[in-house]
């Protein structure tokens, strides 16, 4: 039975990013793609006319998970530890999902020869910047964490943190626990950012 469109088109997406954690993103072919799925690339390309355009489809997946995932976050939790907590965790748990995430920001696809895919990817980055910012300042306000770090600064550290346990987790064996290791440092990170007296 044939596919429907939209199916097949999902299908190659999570084809891409299942090679891009096995294989690395730089190795992925449409040929390799073609090949894993069961189909001919002359098929492939009636779905993605170009290995631009099926990157693309792939940053635009990944980037509905981010936005979904920071969304549901951010109503979980009525102060803003709570929410910056679950944003820090609710990421944690997207690049586990995605495991091809970290490895994909320093591609050569990404960094190199596909400007619009790196455009969407440091279109996300940045609004989850802005996120954590937006919370930290919350915070800031009701005293809960310090004032004299700028919000801007202090969401740098955290997407720093993110990012610094994502490399070590996808460069290593995976042999930890992505988001219990995130929030245990995100928690100790929280403690050095707490306003004295919290």
């Amino acid at each position: 039975m044939r596919k429907s469109a939209e199916l097949r088109k999902a299908e190659i997406v999570a084809t891409v990013l299942d090679l891009a954690d096995r294989i690395g993103p730089d190795r992925v072919t449409t040929g390799a793609v073609a090949s894993q799925i069961g189909v001919t690339q002359a098929a492939l390309f009636r779905h993605f006319p170009t290995k631009a355009a099926l990157w693309q489809a792939v940053a635009e997946h990944v980037a509905e998970g981010l936005a979904t995932a920071w969304e549901d976050a951010l109503r979980l939790g009525d102060t803003p530890i709570v929410r910056l907590r679950a944003l820090i965790s609710a990421q944690f748990a997207q690049i586990a999902a995605t495991p091809a995430l970290p490895m994909l920001l320093f591609s050569r696809e990404l960094n190199v020869t596909n400007a619009k895919l790196r455009a969407t990817f440091h279109g996300r980055l940045t609004t989850f910047h802005g996120l954590l910012a937006m919370e930290v300042g919350a915070g800031q306000n009701i005293g809960a964490l310090r004032g004299d770090i700028a919000a801007n600064d202090a969401a740098a550290l955290l997407t720093s943190l993110v990012q610094g346990v994502a490399i070590r987790w996808a460069l290593g064996a995976r042999d930890f626990d992505l988001r219990a290791e995130g929030l245990r440092l995100f928690d100790a990170q929280c403690r050095l950012l707490a306003a004295e007296g919290e």
